[in-house]
């Protein structure tokens, strides 16, 4: 039955966190733009799908790790980690690139103008989450060095590496559904839903009344790890 178990959690993992973005994308009211834009804001919101889907690839979820084992845990939080960090990190830069093929406002004037409007709640809610998003990978990228530097242990990393995640959704979700265009109601509710479940995961995790004696030894190796 695991082997079966096992692919039925893949294909619904893909359904949830591919799967109802595109749809919901699809089926969105909204005007078309031309195909590198919608390409840009589509990629851009399977990105988001699948970085709120760490959360449930964390320690905080015994049963899919027991199942498939640590290691390959480890392997698919690393590799969806720095694809979908990489393009949310590009966020700004793709929001202008587009211009490079249109007239109009100059390319660097718009990117200049998205870095210094702060009359909007979502742009400025959008470059907190991005600064925090650039913390959260540059820590989870030198974590070794950072132990050893501020001389604490990987458990106390890792609930600061969950902790900064936590805060960085709730600032990222915010400025998606205050400035995406694709953000309508139904992608806004999918969002929240699986931000929810997935930070309430997390948190029973860290609640001082959870049993230690379900999780693996920790040992600091991946990147990106809850």
């Amino acid at each position: 039955m695991k082997p079966d178990l096992k692919k039925y959690l893949v294909i619904a993992a893909v359904l949830v966190f591919v799967g109802l973005p595109i749809l919901f994308y699809i089926l969105g009211d909204f005007p078309r733009r031309s195909v590198l834009k919608e390409s840009i804001s589509l990629l851009t919101l399977l990105a988001f799908s699948l970085m709120l889907g760490q959360f449930f690839l964390a320690r905080s979820n015994m049963e899919v790790i027991k199942l498939y084992s640590l290691r390959r845990i480890r392997s698919v939080h690393t590799v969806i980690a720095y694809s979908a960090v990489s393009l949310l990190l590009l966020h700004p830069f793709l929001i202008v690139l587009p211009r490079y093929f249109e007239a109009g406002v100059d390319p660097w004037d718009a990117f200049v103008t998205v870095l210094t409007t702060f009359d909007s709640a979502g742009i400025i809610f959008g470059l907190i989450a991005w600064v925090m998003l650039f913390g959260l990978t540059m820590t989870a990228m030198f974590r070794i060095r950072l132990i050893k530097t501020l001389r604490t242990n990987y458990p106390r990393w890792r609930h600061f590496h969950g902790i900064l995640s936590i805060t960085l959704t709730v600032f990222a979700i915010v400025h998606a559904i205050e400035l995406g265009r694709h953000t309508h109601t139904a992608m806004a509710v999918f969002m929240v839903v699986l931000a929810v479940a997935g930070v309430a995961m997390l948190m029973r995790m860290y609640l001082p009344s959870r049993s230690r004696a379900q999780e693996p030894a920790p040992t600091p190796k991946t990147a990106g790890e809850k």
